[in-house]
């Protein structure tokens, strides 16, 4: 199972600000779907403001021509809305950076039974969808960096623990595994990595020139 650390390590960084935007997307995802880690996340934002009303303010130089660079930006990129009807395993959070609706999105089929859709890069991570059919295998792998998936249907099991819809599963480079949709309902992930997938298995290694 992902480690308490990491997670509250990741909520941490999530109420700071100080995650890429793919990340917070996920966060504030998995915060919609599941009322679990609500309560930690308040305490969190409840203490930081409490430290910041104890911090000394200090002068900034040029306040008002900084003021207006910010305020430049911010109204020529127009925060996105939800789709105004959208799937509802799709938290607002994901629908508004998603842009369109599940059957929308430009998936490709990755093996018999797996589909993707990658999102791009935004702020060095990659943003991708996966769609895996009931009881079926994603490929053993690694990880150069880091992974964080969230589970928006279904479930899987991957040899580290089981992950239902509004968990997170947190890996990295120390974790080598094959994620398994469980049977009976399709897996729908949304995942986020800051650097490649590096395939492991003997079927993996074989479909990797395939799977770029």
């Amino acid at each position: 199972m992902t480690s308490t650390d990491a997670l509250d390590t990741l909520l941490a960084g999530y109420v700071a600000g100080g995650l890429p935007e793919p990340a917070r997307v996920l966060v504030a995802s998995h915060l919609e779907i599941s009322e679990r880690n609500r309560p930690f996340v308040r305490q969190l934002e409840a203490m930081a403001g409490a430290e910041l009303e104890t911090i000394e303010p200090i002068p900034i130089r040029h306040r008002d021509e900084r003021l207006a660079r910010i305020f430049a930006l911010t109204a020529d990129e127009p925060p996105r809305a939800p789709p105004s009807r959208h799937d509802p395993r799709l938290p607002d959070a994901l629908a508004r950076f998603l842009g369109r609706d599940l059957p929308d999105l430009r998936w490709r089929t990755l093996l018999p039974g797996v589909r993707e859709c990658r999102l791009g890069e935004t702020d060095g991570c990659e943003a991708t969808m996966y769609w895996i059919r009931g009881g079926k295998p994603i490929p053993a792998h690694t990880h150069e960096g880091l992974e964080l998936t969230l589970v928006l249907d279904g479930a899987f099991s991957d040899g580290e623990g089981r992950y239902g819809r509004g968990e997170i599963a947190i890996a990295d480079d120390e974790v080598d595994h094959r994620p398994i949709a469980e049977p009976g309902t399709d897996c729908l992930c949304f995942a986020v990595t800051d650097a490649p997938l590096r395939l492991t298995g003997p079927i993996g290694r074989f479909f990797a020139p395939f799977m770029r």
